[in-house]
């Protein structure tokens, strides 16, 4: 089962992370869980989602982006380049 944490701790809120969850929790997917999490120590990238047991971390989530996350990730299992978090998925070309 797949577990998407959407970061609900100070400047993520400030930068829509309720919103974000929101749009999780309206778009659900079987087999995925959304949990509002703590802080994920990546508080100058928020809103942070972070998709397990696949390990990857998007940044600056917007709720509009969530649709895209949902129908290109966790139903079709290729990660959204855009929005991936770029210390943690470094872009080498």
């Amino acid at each position: 089962m797949k577990k998407v944490f959407v970061c609900l701790y100070v400047n993520c809120l400030r930068h829509g992370s309720e919103a974000v969850l929101q749009a999780f929790q309206e778009n659900p997917v079987a087999d995925v869980e959304v949990i509002a999490s703590v802080c994920q120590g990546q508080c100058n990238m928020g809103a942070t989602v972070r998709v397990l047991p696949d390990n990857i971390w998007y940044c600056r989530v917007k709720p509009e982006d969530v649709t895209e996350i949902v129908q290109q990730h966790l139903k079709n299992g290729e990660p959204v380049d855009r929005l991936l978090h770029p210390r943690i998925h470094p872009r080498w070309n």
